[in-house]
């Protein structure tokens, strides 16, 4: 694993690739004429800061559970990475990318959101080749136990499931 590898993984690409294709959706929206979300904007903008604080939240808790200088050095289980293989991921695309397109207020940037998911999914086959070559089996059990963006409730602790 390169020190490349180690420190960003497949964020750059994912990033890059995310932001191409908005800019492809931002060109449609006027031609593909697609109805707003909604009419009130303190609901757009009240969602959108709320997921935008729930993604920092996220951030600052995944680099708390794996300070950069540690990243590919040994597997991380614990913290945020309890919950998601690939936090940093998951919060852009489970939070703050929906919340982006309820701000856009119209449902083609919804599509882009649903799009992003598979994208970051091929995007990640790499990374998580590496960490398979890496840490091996226990890479290979860890991700069977979590998901790679969205939390697997099944696999959850019993006092950590709502009843």
């Amino acid at each position: 694993m390169t020190t490349y590898d180690r420190l960003f993984g497949s964020g750059p690409r994912g990033a890059l690739i995310g932001a191409v294709l908005f800019v492809i959706v931002y060109l449609l929206e006027d031609v593909i004429a697609l109805p707003v979300i909604t009419e009130n904007d303190w609901l757009r903008y009240g969602l959108f800061f709320v997921l935008t604080l729930v993604t920092l939240i996220i951030i600052v808790w995944s680099v708390k559970s794996l300070p950069v200088n540690e990243r590919g050095k040994h597997l991380v289980t614990t913290g945020a990475f309890k919950y998601f293989r690939h936090p940093l991921y998951a919060a852009f695309i489970s939070f703050f990318n929906f919340g982006f397109a309820v701000l856009m207020n119209n449902w083609i940037y919804m599509l882009w959101t649903l799009m992003m998911i598979p994208v970051w999914h091929l995007n990640i086959q790499r990374e998580e080749s590496l960490m398979m070559k890496e840490f091996g089996k226990e890479y290979e059990d860890y991700s069977h136990r979590t998901g790679r963006f969205f939390i697997k409730l099944r696999n959850l602790p019993p006092e950590t499931r709502s009843k």
